[in-house]
C-alpha cells in the first residue's frame, strides 16, 4: 500500500463536502420533502441517507496514513464537517 497522493486527499476531501452539502441540505424529513417533491422516499430511507453520509464524514477524517498513526490531513479545515457530522447525527437520531 501507497500513501495517499495530494491529489488523492483533495479528492477525499471534496467527496467529503459533498456528503456535508446533503446533510445540510434540509433541517427535517418534511423540509427535504418540501424541496425535492419526493413522495416516494420514506422518512426511514431519509434517516439511513443521512446515517451513510454523516458516517462517511466520520470515516473520513480518521484517514491516516500507511503507518497507521499519522492523519492524512494537514491543513485542511474541518470546521463544516465537524458541523454536518453533529446535525448529521441529531437528524438521524
Amino acid at each position: 500500500m501507497e500513501e495517499k497522493t495530494a491529489d488523492e486527499i483533495a479528492a477525499i476531501f471534496s467527496a467529503a463536502g459533498d456528503s456535508v452539502t446533503i446533510i445540510n441540505a434540509d433541517a427535517n424529513f418534511a423540509a427535504y420533502g418540501t424541496r425535492t417533491s419526493d413522495s416516494t422516499t420514506t422518512e426511514a430511507e431519509w434517516k439511513a441517507m443521512i446515517r451513510r453520509n454523516t458516517e462517511h464524514l466520520e470515516i473520513i477524517k480518521a484517514y491516516t496514513k500507511v503507518d497507521g498513526t499519522t492523519s492524512i490531513w494537514t491543513s485542511e479545515s474541518f470546521t463544516d464537517i465537524d458541523a454536518a457530522i453533529t446535525k448529521g447525527k441529531t437528524l438521524y437520531s
